[in-house]
C-alpha cells in the first residue's frame, strides 16, 4: 500500500512552490510566474482535502486557498493587465479574512459553549 505524505511534508512543500511563486513575481519572470500559481493551488486543495475532518484546519485551509487566489490575481494584473485586478483581489483576501472571523468570533465560541454546556449537564 502506498503510503501518503503527512500535511506537515506537504504544507512545506506548498511553502516552497509558493515562495518560487513569489520570487517570480519579485524578479518579474512572468512566465515562471503564471505557470507556478498552478501547482502552489494545486498543493494547497490537497492539503485542504487532508484537512477535511478537522473544522479548525480545515477553514486554515480554505483561508489559505483564498489567499493564494488573491496573490494569484494580483500578480496576474500586475503582470498581464496594468497593474489591474486589485479589485478582485481584494475580494479574495476580504473573503478568507471572513471566513476566518465567522470561524473565530462565532463558530469556535459557540462551539465552546456547547463543550462546556455538556460537560455540566452530562
Amino acid at each position: 500500500m502506498i503510503q501518503m505524505p503527512s500535511i506537515r511534508v506537504n504544507e512545506n512543500l506548498h511553502i516552497v512552490l509558493w515562495l518560487v511563486k513569489d520570487l517570480a513575481w519579485l524578479m518579474e519572470f512572468r512566465l515562471l510566474g503564471a505557470l507556478m500559481i498552478a501547482p502552489t493551488l494545486t498543493m494547497a486543495f490537497f492539503i485542504t482535502w487532508q484537512c477535511r475532518a478537522e473544522r479548525r484546519e480545515l477553514v486554515h485551509a480554505i483561508a489559505v486557498i483564498l489567499w493564494i487566489l488573491a496573490n494569484s490575481t494580483w500578480m496576474i494584473g500586475d503582470f498581464y493587465f496594468g497593474m489591474r485586478g486589485h479589485g478582485l483581489a481584494k475580494a479574495f483576501f476580504i473573503g478568507g479574512l471572513s471566513l476566518l472571523a465567522v470561524y473565530y468570533l462565532l463558530v469556535m465560541p459557540l462551539e465552546h459553549w456547547r463543550r462546556n454546556t455538556r460537560a455540566t449537564n452530562g
